[in-house]
């Protein structure tokens, strides 16, 4: 077995809390290891006034001397989680200058996390892959090309997709909403090789991805069994072709949302989650269904509309519910409506998720709600930049399996499944 990779935790609360376990477990199931860099008391001293934020808690005053120790050298770690209470204000600032700062002196890969009395070791687990990945698969994640013939499968928690590339060419697709995670797998993935024109037995090698990875995975005898935050933002830039420099990924998913970060293709910083639904693509499934148009017209009908003339709370998805019916109870156009849901969207995941990454650009939206004009040009608007939606977007994961997938092909292995 390969050694842990040591995880530097720099917190303030997580003891407190009682969710420092929940932390340790998350670690333990990636193979990782949390370790708490050695500093001492003069140190912190030099430490917290060298790095000129003024905090009181003397919780974040040791994380400001662990972290500018690890950016020193002066500590040893491969990744770095970085936690605070989400009810502390100051400890935002801190995770946030922190965050930036290790990022801009070093190159750890780094998580940072506002947790509740609530969080789980499973909350946990997609962010301490991730970060383990990052730090054990960095040449894997440099990829930039696609050989041989692969398979990607992504099981969301809404759709499931399956690609199917051969030498860095998309020749099969298949995309279907998610029932049975396992049928719904074997589904996509007969469509995608009856497009291509092959059999299983011709490829190589395989990727999952999505909430299902391990079960499809284990089904599949995949060679990649991938978390979608480094898999969606890998595919991101390799089909937006901009696998040079920096980038942000932004992912609007059906339970939750991720934007990530990335450099050269590899991921620097991301966050993921969301308070409520009413910030996520069901949100706006909802939105479709309560308008009477399928979800692949709500974004033309948003582009026709003035979101500005309904008032719109999709904070919580029971009260952007009642927000819609009573807009349109109110005389409103179906129209304004739909930009009103697609505004209310952007601008909560701008909010509260893209305050946590440094945007760069170019801005990438990718998933199925990357589909939806009017989110993107909502989003848009809410950055002041021209939001990029690459071809093939919806399959983001898959796209992303299928390319990581083609570093597994083992020499002269032309039917590895």
């Amino acid at each position: 077995m390969t050694a842990p990779v040591r995880i530097a935790q720099l917190s303030c609360g997580a003891d407190y809390s009682g969710v420092q376990e929940e932390i340790n477990s998350a670690a333990r199931s990636v193979n990782g290891e949390i370790v708490f860099p050695d500093v001492a008391l003069k140190d912190i001293v030099r430490d917290f006034d060298a790095f000129g934020l003024e905090v009181r808690s003397p919780d974040l005053k040791l994380a400001i001397s662990r972290a500018m120790a690890l950016v020193d050298g002066r500590v040893d770690a491969d990744a770095v989680f970085i936690a605070t209470c989400f009810r502390c204000a100051e400890a935002a600032i801190v995770r946030n200058e922190l965050r930036r700062y290790i990022l801009e002196h070093s190159k750890l890969p780094v998580v940072s996390y506002s947790f509740t009395e609530r969080t789980t070791a499973g909350t946990l687990l997609t962010r301490m892959e991730a970060l383990t990945t990052i730090a054990r698969r960095r040449a894997l994640l440099a990829r930039e090309v696609q050989e041989g013939i692969t398979l990607g499968i992504d099981s969301g928690s809404s759709t499931t997709k399956a690609i199917v590339m051969k030498d860095n060419r998309i020749l099969g697709k298949g995309w279907l909403p998610t029932g049975e995670v396992l049928k719904s797998a074997h589904n996509v993935v007969d469509t995608a090789l009856a497009e291509a024109g092959m059999n299983l037995s011709d490829i190589q090698a395989i990727g999952t991805t999505g909430y299902g990875r391990f079960l499809v995975g284990k089904e599949f005898k995949a060679d990649l069994i991938q978390e979608e935050l480094t898999v969606n933002s890998k595919g991101a830039v390799y089909l937006a072709e901009k696998q040079h420099g920096p980038a942000t990924v932004i992912d609007i998913g059906g339970m939750d949302n991720k934007a990530i970060t990335v450099m050269d293709g590899i991921p620097g910083t991301f966050t993921m989650g969301g308070i409520c639904a009413g910030a996520s693509g069901r949100f706006l499934e909802m939105t479709a269904k309560r308008l009477g148009v399928d979800i692949t017209e709500l974004g033309p009908l948003a582009m026709k509309g003035m979101g500005g003339r309904v008032p719109m709370n999709s904070y919580c998805i029971v009260f952007g519910t009642q927000s819609l019916v009573n807009a349109l109870a109110a005389g409103s156009s179906r129209e304004d409506v739909a930009a009103a849901a697609c505004h209310s969207v952007a601008e909560q995941v701008f909010e509260q998720q893209l305050q946590e990454v440094d945007i760069k650009e170019p801005v990438i939206m990718v998933g199925g709600s990357s589909l939806i004009e009017g989110l993107v040009l909502a989003m848009g608007e809410l950055l002041k930049i021209k939001v990029v939606v690459p071809p093939y977007s919806q399959y983001i994961g898959a796209v992303g399996s299928a390319l990581l997938a083609s570093g597994f092909i083992r020499d002269g292995d032309n039917a590895g499944h």
